[in-house]
């Protein structure tokens, strides 16, 4: 707990530019999204605001070039091929119950990349995936179809319309959980959070985000990050 705490204090003090080391560090940040529906949309055009290059995918193209003619210069259009390809960081924003088939799709060409998972697996829509991932954790389903990506859960637990309109509110902002297990991949997601207008909140690893999927008491449940910190604690 206290080298978690430590290092979430040194990423508190980091610039936007440096949410990524090495030589990505003075670039900016690149967002491909899976899905350009209510999660893809709105998430993404938080990150267009924040001046983040975005590009939307979806299975309908055309679905995909409405949201990014929506949102001027920094967004564009693509294949989920090709938003693989584009994003330093890649949102899954689909039903869960595509899961599977995209694993088998797009696990290659996200080997190495940060996957934002913001999924929610429902059985009532979803089926059998759901019901793996309300066994397993959703976390860890999402991984174990996307074997070779850095999977983090996050932005799942908030509806859409909270987002938009508690973006960027008044202090203190409202919290996002987020749960890895890769510690690299926290830095760039962290910022998303803070870009996008909240406050990160580090949970845990994947299995550990089973407490804000679906089911779970941290569901919709709508805290700024230290009432949140509180609700979900416990002991590593």
């Amino acid at each position: 707990m206290i080298a978690r705490r430590t290092m979430l204090a040194g990423l508190t003090a980091l610039p936007f530019s440096a949410r990524i080391s090495g030589a990505q560090a003075a670039s900016p940040l690149k967002i491909g999204t899976i899905g350009a529906g209510q999660v893809g949309g709105t998430l993404g055009a938080l990150w267009v605001k924040a001046g983040c290059r975005v590009m939307f995918s979806a299975r309908d193209l055309a679905q995909a070039r409405k949201v990014a003619q929506s949102l001027g210069p920094l967004a564009s259009a693509g294949t989920p091929q090709e938003a693989a390809a584009f994003g330093d960081v890649v949102l899954l924003a689909v039903p869960y119950r595509a899961v599977p088939e995209l694993g088998r799709e797009l696990n290659a060409a996200l080997a190495g990349k940060i996957l934002l998972d913001a999924t929610n697996p429902y059985s009532y829509r979803d089926g059998a995936i759901a019901d793996e991932a309300d066994r397993d954790g959703a976390g860890p389903t999402t991984q174990r179809y996307f074997p070779n990506a850095r999977v983090v859960r996050g932005f799942n637990s908030i509806a859409m319309s909270t987002l938009r309109r508690e973006a960027h509110r008044a202090p203190p902002p409202l919290g996002v959980p987020v749960a890895t297990n890769h510690q690299d991949a926290l830095p760039p997601v962290i910022e998303l959070v803070r870009a996008a207008g909240f406050d990160p909140v580090v949970i845990g690893n994947l299995s550990s985000a089973t407490r804000f999927q679906p089911g779970h008491a941290g569901f919709l449940m709508e805290r700024n990050a230290t009432e949140l910190k509180a609700a979900l604690a416990h002991d590593d």
